[in-house]
């Protein structure tokens, strides 16, 4: 029962600003309230409709709501999801092009789990979809797994990462965002010392913390300044009975949640104080740009108690990647033995998260692959989110990690046939 009933206190606050939001946006919306024309009246439906949307999203896993894509022949195609593997952990999901045709570069596009779920990803899967045959990780919340799935660390990771790629084949590109790049690269590492035949063609790491100590941010100074045992005892609790994994030890997402509130918390006060104000008069709507952003921001996944602590100790205090002495069982990986695959690191001028250098650390990493082989970029006055969904990846670096899957084996064109020579000998 340790920890069991901090757990369950956070999920009753939430819930009862859900509910103090619910009553507050009802009784405004009362129509006897109508017939005392008190603006403090329309505050407080205003108040109460974003107070019950913001804390019912916390527990809430989002749609894709993928956007149908325009096909070559002009005409929308629609876009459907597929799980292609199913996990107790995650899952290998397909986006499904409808009435495709022509054949697209496989690619498997890794989303992190460190905190928020994979639909944090959801802009740039669409940006990726006409030109891609895509496939994405669905990581799933540690609250849902019962506790006979046993547990899930660093290497059931990294595992998870080498049977999809087992999976799709040799002819897939992977794109591995923030958290997932060092277990990305050691999961390439594994396959090309053990089935060179199953290793991706290419690998684009964006924004991931090879080497934390690289460039020191506020996140490897956290690292580094608390014990594992002190992490243990404030950050891990228990999850309550309301879940389907109670009794499951995790890193509650509401716990993480308040701690990037915290960060910038004048910013975040700001932005919904104007919410309010914009619902009072009437200008709020439900996909206005503050709901687009605070609907996927607030929705907070658990992780595996397992996970966040090995994360931390191996990747980040340790630097096991970094030093190139990662061990997944039992079985030491090295990086080195990366030869064939192209591999492509890229990075946010701007990024506070994984800063300029902790990346591209991968590179020299890479001992046994050819210069001709490794690529890297900068985007120059890009934050950590900028670098795969903001106008520089939209702009920059989606073309040039497209063209970098091409020009590593993507899909083969076919040879344009020249008219004969008349004069050629026969």
């Amino acid at each position: 029962m340790r920890y069991m009933a901090t757990y369950d206190l956070m999920e009753t606050i939430r819930n009862t600003n859900q509910w103090l939001g619910a009553s507050a946006a009802a009784l405004g919306a009362y129509p006897a309230m109508s017939l005392f024309p008190n603006p403090a009246m329309e505050w407080m439906r205003a108040w109460g409709e974003v107070t019950e949307r913001t804390f019912q999203r916390m527990v809430v896993k989002p749609d894709w709501n993928i956007p149908t894509i325009v096909g070559a022949s002009g005409k929308d195609r629609i876009i459907t999801v597929e799980k292609e593997i199913e996990g107790a952990f995650g899952d290998l999901i397909h986006f499904k092009v409808a009435k495709r045709t022509s054949k697209k570069p496989r690619v498997l596009l890794v989303a992190p789990m460190s905190g928020h779920y994979a639909t944090l990803l959801r802009s740039t899967v669409h940006s990726l979809l006409p030109d891609c045959e895509l496939y994405v990780t669905d990581w799933h919340n540690a609250r849902d797994i019962p506790v006979s799935a046993g547990k899930f660390d660093v290497e059931d990771y990294t595992m998870y990462l080498v049977d999809y790629l087992r999976h799709l084949g040799p002819d897939t590109h992977v794109i591995a965002v923030c958290q997932p790049a060092p277990l990305t690269l050691a999961a390439t590492a594994y396959l090309a010392e053990d089935e060179p035949d199953a290793q991706p063609k290419s690998l684009t790491l964006i924004g991931g913390p090879i080497d934390p100590d690289a460039n020191a941010t506020d996140v490897t100074d956290f690292g580094h300044r608390v014990t594992m045992g002190q992490l243990e005892e404030m950050m891990i609790q228990r999850v309550g009975f309301k879940y389907p994994g109670v009794g499951r030890m995790v890193y509650p997402g509401l716990l993480q949640l308040s701690s990037f509130m915290s960060m910038n918390s004048e910013k975040h006060s700001k932005a919904f104080s104007d919410q309010i104000a914009r619902a009072a008069r009437g200008d709020a709507s439900e996909h206005d740009k503050h709901n687009n952003f605070y609907d996927e921001y607030l929705a907070v996944m658990d992780m595996t108690a397992e996970f966040y602590l090995s994360t931390v100790e191996r990747i980040f205090k340790n630097g096991e990647i970094a030093k190139n002495e990662f061990v997944v069982n039992g079985k030491k990986i090295d990086i080195g033995k990366i030869t064939t695959v192209a591999v492509k690191t890229v990075e946010g001028g701007n990024d506070d998260i994984s800063a300029p250098g902790q990346c591209i650390a991968a590179l020299d990493l890479c001992t046994g692959l050819p210069d001709a082989k490794k690529a890297s970029h900068v985007e120059p006055g890009a934050g950590h989110y900028g670098i795969f969904a903001g106008s520089g990846w939209r702009n920059n670096i989606r073309p040039l990690v497209m063209d970098f899957i091409h020009a590593n084996g993507g899909v083969a064109k076919k040879p344009v046939k020249k008219p004969a020579n008349k004069n050629a000998a026969a």
